[in-house]
């Protein structure tokens, strides 16, 4: 259906998820950033893998790190939609592509969704390999998924209830704003150095357009970045995409533990 609306495309999809996975309902979606793919079997037992390509409105994984595919898993009693790839906003395709993946989430029954990234980040105590909660955030691509004259109040956008409940589970948790350039190239350091003075902590290239479409949604969101590098101007060091990948490798099995932990809490 060519002219579906995106709200209409994710139920398209949200039917096929269903029928290629064998589960009705799921109940919470997991998005997997750069660098978060080696910590996905630690979530649980898979109970289905399909390509995305075989959904609705999903295309093939355009950016390395990420995998096509669309992963079912059974975690206790909750059932997971885990998206091994997202659709980033520079990879010139509309806002509703990079938005479907939370829409489709949500026409399959997800009440909440835990987004992750590889970014950089402005505080030099930041290694690779540390993740850190997102408060907050700042789009700054210029656009927002929502259709019309629809106003969603963005107040507690990255839910407080369950960075707290994360925090109990890993007291060493940092938290800090998210800042979304339009990418793909990397910040400038004086990019960088604005992210800081307009109140950010951690730059990258994905996830606050998600955010709005799963807050429009009515999903409960938990952010988190994993920390692949120190944003360019805070290191002397170049920045490169096998940077990234290679700090979720090193810290894969700290990002599973993790994940596992929160999930069954939410």
């Amino acid at each position: 259906m060519t002219d579906a609306s995106p709200y209409e495309l994710a139920q398209e999809a949200a039917a096929a998820l269903a029928r290629l996975t064998g589960v009705e309902r799921h109940d919470v979606a997991l998005v997997l950033g750069s660098g978060w793919l080696p910590a996905v079997d630690a979530l649980g037992t898979a109970t289905a893998e399909i390509d995305t390509t075989d959904v609705p409105g999903f295309k093939a994984a355009a950016v390395a790190g990420h995998s096509g595919k669309i992963r079912s898993v059974r975690a206790g009693d909750k059932n997971l939609l885990v998206f091994l790839s997202r659709t980033h906003y520079y990879e010139a395709r509309d806002v509703a592509a990079v938005a479907h993946p939370v829409r489709t989430a949500a026409a399959a029954g997800c009440r909440a969704i835990v987004l992750t990234n590889g970014c950089g980040g402005l505080k030099p105590s930041w290694s690779p390999g540390t993740p850190v909660l997102i408060s907050d955030h700042i789009n700054l691509t210029g656009t927002s998924p929502l259709v019309g004259a629809n106003f969603v109040d963005l107040t507690d956008l990255y839910s407080s209830r369950l960075r707290a409940k994360a925090r109990e589970l890993d007291p060493s948790l940092d938290e800090g704003v998210y800042v979304q350039f339009p990418g793909p190239h990397y910040e400038t350091p004086a990019e960088v150095r604005m992210a800081g003075v307009i109140g950010g902590h951690l730059v990258g290239m994905s996830t606050t357009l998600e955010a709005i479409a799963a807050r429009e949604a009515g999903m409960e969101i938990l952010g988190i970045s994993l920390v692949t590098n120190l944003a360019a101007g805070i290191s002397d060091q170049p920045l490169n995409h096998e940077e990234v990948l290679e700090a979720g490798r090193s810290a894969a099995s700290r990002m599973g533990a993790l994940l596992s932990r929160i999930v069954p809490e939410i």
